[in-house]
């Protein structure tokens, strides 16, 4: 949940660092999305300015690596999987990260977006953006399970594979029981499991969360959406690429061998990567994370991720399509 001083009285009217409020007889923290993305963006503005002038060198050693280079820009990174990658890959303790082979597959965001491409629409939430998306936006329920921490490498294609500074992420994922916010019966009003993050110089987000559950026809995977920047993001055909994180088999059979993901240990049992309806076309070989971690501790999770502006997106909402 956002937190803000009070406004100021200005001619114009109430104010919050110098804009004026979409709703003045409303609380600053409930302006509303648009007013939160542009406080956001003033901020990131500011911190960018002041960082120009000592940050020269630093930005140079944050360009992405080249396959077989070793990176440092994500300690807790590891192995990032190859197109030839096997779908029951691992946990590593290598630092090592490659430029994928390719641009991230276009797929379906499914029939449970949140994005208001199919009903409801969290994007337009004040709040919204934001790095723990464990709990519900302005309070509710918090989604409980294995703690989950995934990271989205994202590069510009279109510009030689540099960071790609200032797109916007949303993702989303379901819970341990294998239901999503919004949607699924009796957690229609929660919006957990979903958030925004704007990436940085590094073109990296991140995300505090729970490793999601197994539910029955597909692999243990993680929606996202990549937006040009977060201005962008109250509109679902703003999106430049639609695709999914897999998570490797031996972190998800750990996991669900923990108590609270009743049934995902069955429902694992009965798919595969090669067989999943949006992995198999390749076994997930751009899409399964680097993942290190354990059960009791929690998981990192890391994947490097190519966005090309230049072809179409093809991915996004399918109403009752894949999952």
């Amino acid at each position: 949940m956002s937190t803000f001083p009070d406004p100021t009285d200005t001619p114009g009217g109430p104010a919050y660092e110098g804009r004026l409020l979409d709703r003045p007889e409303e609380e600053v923290v409930d302006q509303g999305a648009p007013f939160d993305i542009r406080t956001l963006m003033t901020r990131r503005t500011v911190l960018s300015l002041v960082g120009l002038g000592a940050g020269g060198a630093v930005l140079a050693a944050c360009a992405p690596t080249v396959a077989g280079a070793t990176s440092t820009s994500t300690p807790s990174a590891t192995t990032t999987p190859t197109p030839s990658a096997s779908p029951s890959a691992t946990a590593s303790s290598s630092a090592t990260t490659a430029v994928p082979a390719a641009e991230i597959p276009d797929e379906t965001a499914g029939p449970y977006p949140g994005d208001g491409s199919n009903g409801p629409d969290a994007l337009t939430e004040s709040g919204i953006v934001r790095q723990d998306i464990r709990s519900s936006i302005g309070g509710g329920a918090t989604a409980t399970g294995v703690p989950l921490t995934f990271r989205l490498n994202l590069l510009d294609m279109a510009n030689g594979d540099a960071p790609f500074a200032g797109v916007a992420v949303y993702a989303w994922h379901c819970n341990a029981r294998g239901k999503y916010s919004m949607y699924s019966s009796g957690i229609e009003d929660e919006t957990y499991l979903r958030g925004v993050q704007v990436a940085d110089a590094k073109g990296q987000v991140s995300f505090t969360s729970i490793f999601p559950g197994c539910y029955s026809g597909r692999w243990p995977h993680i929606h996202f959406e990549v937006y040009p920047s977060a201005a962008d993001i109250t509109d679902a055909s703003n999106a430049i690429a639609t695709s999914q994180i897999a998570l490797p088999q031996a972190a998800c059979a750990a996991v669900y061998a923990t108590s609270g993901y009743d049934g995902s240990a069955d429902n694992l049992a009965q798919t595969s990567l090669t067989s999943d309806n949006v992995f198999g076309d390749d076994g997930g070989a751009l899409q399964l994370a680097a993942v290190s971690g354990d059960a009791t501790a929690g998981y990192d999770a890391t994947l490097n991720v190519r966005v090309d502006t230049t072809t179409a997106p093809t991915g996004g909402s399918t109403g009752g399509g894949p999952r």
